[in-house]
C-alpha cells in the first residue's frame, strides 16, 4: 500500500527557515489539501517530497545537528512514480504540444522498442537461447500491458477531450505558447502518465470552468495519492478528503474537504479559548493565594506561610500555559469612499459584435446591468469575457453595436495583468505619484492594505503578484467610485486576502461587475450570473450554484429527449 509521512520536517533555504515543524501522512487513494497564507511553504513542501528540493542535513543526522541544516524525515514508498506539476515548464526546443503530450509515454516507447529488437533477434534464434528470449519477451508484453501500453490513444483522448486540446492547439510549436498554456500542457502529461504520487501546485489557475470541473471529477476517482496546494476553495471541497494547514511554519491536520476543515478550525478555536479562559481563572486564583499567603508570612512572621506560597508558586512556574487563540490575524482592512450614486442603467450593451478575423466572439449581443447588482460574467476561455471588459472600459472598438455606462457612472478596473506607470518606483512613491496626500496619511492608508512599516519602500517590480494587486486595490479604492470591474480579482491572492477582499466587497454600496473562475468567489459575492453562451449573453438570476443547478437540469431534460 502507498503512503507518505513527514515528521518534523524543518526545512532552510540558504539561511532563511521556512517551516520549522511539518509533520502529516498520506495513503494510497487520499486527496490531500495543503492550504496557508503566501509564503507559508507550501510549495516548497511539494518540491521536498517530489525530490526538487534537497533535504540538507548537517553530517551524521539524526544523531547530531547543528543550527542552519535541515531535520526531520521524509518517507515514500521505495519504487513508487510520482510527478510534480511545474509552473514554468521548459522542454527542448522545436516540439510541438503533442510530442509534449507523448513524452508521459517515455517509459512504454522504451519497453517497445524492446520487444520489436526481441522480435527481430527470435527470427534467427534457436533452442534454449530461442526459450530465454521467449521469456524475457513474455515479461515485456506483462509489462507494456500493465503500464498501459495498449491504452495509450485512450489515456490521450480522455485527457485531451478533459482539458479541451484541439486537434489545432496539439500542433502548435510548445515554445510558443503562453505561461498558462505551457502549465495546462504539462497538467495533460502528468495525468497521462499517471504516477503513484500526484503533486500538483495550484492545478486550476489557468483553466476555465468546464476543464476545472473535468478535473474534478478525474481526481475523485485517481488510485494513488494526490497533494494539491490550491487557493481554490470550491475544487478543495469537490476534491480533497484532508486538508494540511501550514501556519507560523507549522502544520495541523484536518479530515474532511475545505469547508470542513473552517468549520473544526473554528470549533478548535472556540474550545482553545474556553480553556485559555478556565485556566487563566485557576493562575489568577493560584497567584492571589501565592499573594495572601506571602502577606500573612510577613505579618505573623511564619515560614510556614512561606513555604506554602513557594510550593504554590513552584506549581504555577511549572504549569503550561495555554496560548490565548488569535481571532484575528493581521489581513487586508478595505474601506469604501462614499461615492454619488449612478443613474439606473449602470452598464449597457445592444446588439454587441466583435471578430478577429474569422473567429466570432459575440454576436447581436445585449446585456443590462443596474446600479447596485453584483454580476459575474463567465465562460470558457477565449468566449470572449475580457474582450468585452475591454470594449466596455474603450480599450477596444466593437465591429457594431452600442456598449456604454450610464449616467454619473464613476468606474474602477482591475485588470488581469496588473501594471504600473513606473515600476522603478517605490510603494509608497506609485501611490502618491498622481494624487496630493501628505506621506503619513497615505503610509496609514497603505497599511489597510498591508504595506506596513518599510515594506512601502519596496520598489514595485519586486512585489509578488499578490502585493501587485493589493497595491493597485489601494489606488482603485482611494478615488470615488460607484461601479467595481474586476477581472480575475482573486488570481494571486491567498485564501485569507480572498475571503477580506469578499468581506469589504459585501460593504460596497456601488455596482460590481467582475470576471472569476473562482466559483466560491462568485457564490460569496455573485448575486446574478451572465454567461457567454454561442456569442451572447445568457442571465441566470442567483450565485453559481443556482447557474449549474440549471444547466443540469436542462442537460437532464436534453438527456431524456434524446432518449424518445
Amino acid at each position: 500500500m502507498l503512503e507518505i509521512k513527514l515528521y518534523g520536517v524543518k526545512k532552510f533555504m540558504e539561511a532563511t527557515l521556512v517551516v520549522k515543524n511539518i509533520t502529516f501522512e498520506a495513503y494510497e487513494g487520499e486527496k490531500l489539501g495543503i492550504v496557508g497564507a503566501n509564503g507559508s511553504g507550501k510549495s516548497t513542501i511539494l518540491k521536498l517530497i517530489a525530490g526538487i528540493e534537497p533535504m540538507n542535513y548537517y553530517p551524521g543526522y539524526p544523531q547530531t545537528s547543528s543550527p542552519g541544516y535541515d531535520e526531520g524525515l521524509i518517507n515514500l514508498p521505495r519504487g513508487a512514480t510520482k510527478a510534480y506539476l511545474e509552473q514554468s515548464p521548459v522542454y527542448p526546443e522545436g516540439l510541438k504540444v503533442i510530442d509534449v503530450l507523448n513524452l508521459a509515454f517515455e517509459e512504454i516507447d522504451d519497453i517497445e522498442i524492446q520487444m520489436r529488437d526481441l522480435e527481430e533477434q527470435m527470427k534467427i534464434l534457436q533452442d534454449t537461447v530461442l526459450e530465454k528470449a521467449l521469456k524475457k519477451y513474455s515479461d515485456l508484453v506483462q509489462l507494456f500491458e500493465v503500464k498501459g501500453g495498449y491504452d495509450r490513444e485512450e489515456k490521450l483522448s480522455k485527457v485531451c477531450t478533459g482539458l479541451q486540446f484541439e486537434e489545432s492547439f496539439l500542433n502548435k510549436d510548445f515554445d510558443l505558447l503562453s505561461g498558462g498554456e505551457k502549465t495546462t500542457v504539462v497538467l495533460g502529461k502528468l495525468l497521462i502518465h499517471n504516477p503513484d504520487i500526484l503533486l500538483l501546485d495550484e492545478p486550476t489557475n489557468h483553466l476555465d470552468m468546464d476543464s476545472v470541473e473535468w478535473l474534478e471529477g478525474y481526481l475523485k476517482t485517481y488510485k494513488g495519492i494526490v497533494i494539491i496546494v490550491s487557493h481554490d476553495r470550491y475544487f478543495l471541497d469537490n476534491v480533497v478528503t484532508k486538508i494540511v494547514e501550514i501556519e507560523d511554519m507549522e502544520s495541523i491536520s484536518y479530515k474532511g474537504n475545505y469547508s470542513s476543515f473552517i468549520s473544526q478550525k473554528e470549533e478548535n478555536i472556540r474550545i482553545q479559548y474556553e480553556h485559555f479562559r478556565e485556566q487563566q481563572k485557576k493562575i489568577n486564583t493560584l497567584e492571589n493565594t501565592v499573594k495572601s499567603l506571602r502577606d500573612w508570612a510577613m505579618r505573623a512572621d511564619n515560614n510556614k506561610f512561606f513555604r506554602r506560597a513557594a510550593s504554590i508558586q513552584k506549581r504555577l512556574d511549572k504549569l503550561e500555559r495555554i496560548d490565548k487563540p488569535v481571532f484575528e490575524r493581521r489581513n487586508m482592512k478595505l474601506d469604501f469612499k462614499a461615492a454619488e450614486r449612478s443613474g439606473n442603467e449602470t452598464i449597457k450593451a445592444i446588439g454587441l459584435s466583435k471578430s478577429y478575423g474569422d473567429k466570432v466572439i459575440l454576436k447581436n449581443a445585449d446585456v443590462m446591468i443596474r446600479f447596485g447588482e453584483r454580476v459575474g460574467l463567465i465562460g470558457p476561455n477565449g468566449s470572449g469575457k475580457t474582450t468585452f471588459l475591454r470594449v466596455l472600459i474603450g480599450e477596444e472598438q466593437s465591429d457594431n453595436g452600442v456598449v456604454e455606462l450610464g449616467a454619473n457612472v464613476k468606474a474602477a478596473y482591475l485588470p488581469q495583468k496588473i501594471s504600473f506607470n513606473n515600476e522603478k518606483l517605490t510603494v509608497l512613491e506609485a501611490f502618491r505619484e498622481d494624487i496630493s496626500i501628505l506621506e503619513g496619511k497615505a503610509r496609514e492608508y497603505l497599511s489597510k492594505f498591508m504595506f506596513y512599516k518599510s515594506s512601502v519602500f519596496k520598489k514595485v517590480k519586486h512585489l509578488s503578484g499578490g502585493e501587485r494587486i493589493r497595491l493597485k486595490l489601494a489606488m482603485l479604492l482611494y478615488q470615488d467610485i460607484n461601479l467595481l470591474i474586476l477581472d480575475e480579482p482573486t488570481n494571486h491572492l491567498d485564501i485569507d486576502s480572498i475571503e477580506t477582499l469578499e468581506e469589504a466587497l459585501e460593504d460596497f454600496k456601488g455596482t460590481i461587475f467582475f470576471i472569476s473562475h473562482d466559483r466560491y468567489f462568485i457564490n460569496q459575492i455573485g448575486e446574478r450570473v451572465i454567461a457567454i453562451e454561442e456569442g451572447s449573453f445568457k442571465s441566470y438570476p442567483g450565485n453559481y450554484d443556482y447557474y449549474k443547478s440549471v444547466k443540469e437540469e436542462l442537460s437532464q431534460q436534453v438527456s431524456k429527449e434524446q432518449k424518445k
